[in-house]
């Protein structure tokens, strides 16, 4: 009971505030506290990381609340424990079920990364900035890191649909041992 209060508490915290928020509080509030003079790529890593970790949990908690109870009925029927119910039924199902949360999880993963630049990572939205400040050129430079970011994100979508293909498997099946086939 311990251990659920204080993970649903850092769900909470993590999925109601925002990363730009965390950002601040992580990379200036470690050095403040606790005097680490923290490097920016790693404090951007662990907000990152923690930010999308408390998504990621939902993601996969309703993943496993969606799967049918007479899933884990009919596991136990035939004498698997809590772990091969888990591992063996419910996980496989999970899965295919939540790829397309974890793909626009992966997105906005993409897309936030630009609120780092609040704790100087030099990342793309801080580099365009950079660059259309000193050309005066916001139109095309804004233009170029949208293509970029579209580019990586429409990546990221294709990899994550060819993924749910792969594992819808065949629309073709074969009963083997069938004894109606002539």
């Amino acid at each position: 009971k311990v251990i659920n209060v204080i993970l649903s508490i850092y769900i909470e915290f993590f999925r109601g505030t925002p990363m730009i928020v965390q950002a601040m509080v992580i990379y200036y509030g470690s050095a403040l506290a606790f005097g680490i003079d923290m490097n920016v790529f790693v404090a951007a890593i662990i907000v990152v990381s923690i930010n999308t970790g408390a998504y990621m949990a939902e993601i996969v908690r309703g993943g496993i609340v969606s799967i049918d109870k007479g899933q884990f009925e009919a596991a136990h029927a035939i004498g698997m424990t809590h772990i091969q119910t888990m591992w063996n039924v419910v996980l496989p199902q999970v899965i295919r079920n939540i790829l397309p949360a974890t793909g626009n999880q992966f997105v906005i993963n993409i897309k936030d990364t630009s609120v780092l630049n609040v704790i100087s990572v030099t990342e793309l939205y801080f580099v365009t900035k950079s660059i259309s400040g000193n050309n005066f050129r916001y139109f095309e430079s804004f233009f170029v890191a949208c293509m970029i970011y579209f580019v990586m994100t429409f990546i990221v979508t294709r990899i994550l649909l060819y993924l749910e293909k792969k594992l819808d498997g065949s629309d073709n099946y074969t009963m083997i041992g069938n004894d109606n086939q002539k």
